[in-house]
């Protein structure tokens, strides 16, 4: 499956218990089609201490999320979209809204 997604991109989280919510894609693992938003699907983990500067403790983590569950935020249109590739006139490609029009 091609993943159309990439880094930094702004995503609404469609299915699960963070449904409706957006984000910022953090990073993305193409092998298991997971990727990981900001501030979404937060977990605590039980870290050891690495040394005198790096304390243990709980921390709060980000999990991966499926990508099937996510889709392009749109900003003028206030939700998730669908998008359409087309070449700019530079011929470099540009991911349109297909409800708007707007770039994403």
């Amino acid at each position: 499956m091609a993943i159309k997604l990439k880094k930094n991109d702004n995503v609404m989280i469609l299915a699960g218990k963070e449904k409706g919510k957006t984000g910022k894609i953090i990073s993305i693992n193409r092998d298991d089609n997971r990727v990981y938003v900001e501030k979404i699907n937060m977990v605590k983990r039980h870290m050891k201490s690495g040394s005198a500067q790096k304390p243990g403790g709980i921390v709060d983590k980000e999990a991966p999320v499926n990508i099937s569950n996510v889709a392009l935020y749109c900003s003028k249109c206030k939700k998730a979209v669908r998008f359409s590739v087309k070449l700019g006139d530079d011929g470099k490609k540009l991911r349109l809204c297909k409800k708007c029009g707007l770039e994403v």
